[in-house]
């Protein structure tokens, strides 16, 4: 099955890159990489982690001179302490970090890039801009632009929509935006708009909020495929499964496999692929073992998925 090429920077270059600078490696200076992320505690961040995961013991064979540090948090504290940690006592020359939230994390990695270390920040941005020397995302603004389009376009007049947000952060910030300004001029309404910070368990428990406070709900914009597998069960508890659609983002297998089968609670998908941190780690570890420039800004598009296309985003072996 072919893949479409998402990126918004060519990656033969970075491939050929990879290859040549696997042949002086062995007789490179040691170099330490810490990778900072968040644990495993839905589907976006399980996908997430085996990425990382099998990127770093591919990369450890490839590379025998760097040595990956690898650390999991559940929240925002943990995460600040493993990088202190990373810096005070591993001795890093590079960090790759998925903050857990923007603000919070902002100082910790600052501290790192003002001890001379290469950074790069993954997903969700700092608070301050310029501290980080590569920034690997997908392309947020389009994901809020891509379902906002799509809203606008196909659903009927007047429709009423609701809106879950995810966790405090500039992408979704990012998101939130674009989507509110794709619908600008059009007729349809945003109802509301709540946190259900990527979780499934939140998700539901606003969604039911949301189906306890508007008789009327024609669409439901999850923004997140973990986020809409919790709206369709709080939806399907009322029993109000034929009255709104879901659109969820992220490509998460179970969603893809029923947008193929054309359900038609779930019409559409819009693409943000968990293997972004793969990208994150191995242009990192070029830094360290090519002369390619890695610095500056690395996005991946957002694409719609649909029922026709759906197939070419459909990997029933992937963890997520």
């Amino acid at each position: 099955m072919k893949r479409r090429n998402m990126l918004k920077m060519p990656v033969a270059a970075a491939a050929l890159s990879l290859m040549t600078a696997g042949a002086f490696a062995q007789d490179a200076e040691q170099v330490v990489i810490g990778v900072s992320i968040p644990s495993a505690t839905h589907g976006f961040m399980g996908g997430l982690n085996w990425h990382a995961q099998d990127t770093i013991a591919r990369l450890g064979e490839a590379y025998p001179n760097i040595e990956f540090v690898l650390a999991t948090a559940p929240d925002v504290g943990k995460q600040v302490s493993d990088i202190e940690d990373m810096l005070a006592t591993r001795d890093i020359d590079g960090l790759v970090v998925l903050p857990f939230e923007s603000d919070p994390l902002t100082d910790p990695v600052k501290q790192v890039k003002e001890a001379g270390k290469f950074v790069t920040v993954v997903d969700r941005g700092l608070a301050e801009e310029g501290i980080e020397d590569l920034y690997v995302a997908g392309d947020n603004a389009a994901f809020g632009r891509v379902a906002g389009e799509y809203f606008r376009d196909n659903l009927d007049a007047d429709a009423k929509i609701v809106v879950l947000r995810g966790i405090p952060t500039t992408l979704d910030n990012e998101r939130v935006e674009a989507f509110q300004a794709a619908l600008e001029g059009s007729d349809k309404e945003i109802l509301d708009m709540q946190h259900g910070n990527w979780n499934r368990d939140d998700a539901f428990n606003v969604m039911q909020d949301y189906l306890a406070k508007y008789p009327e709900i024609d669409a439901v914009w999850a923004a997140d495929d973990d986020m809409a597998i919790g709206v369709l069960e709080a939806i399907a508890q009322a029993g109000r499964e034929d009255q709104m659609v879901v659109v969820g983002g992220a490509g998460m297998k179970d969603i893809i496999k029923r947008i193929m089968d054309k359900d038609p609670q779930l019409p559409v998908n819009v693409t943000y692929p968990p293997a972004l941190i793969s990208s994150a780690i191995e242009m990192t570890a070029l830094n360290f073992v090519s002369s390619a420039p890695m610095t500056g800004r690395y996005i991946i598009s957002s694409q719609l998925i649909t029922p026709e296309n759906a197939e070419q985003y459909y990997f029933p072996d992937s963890p997520f």
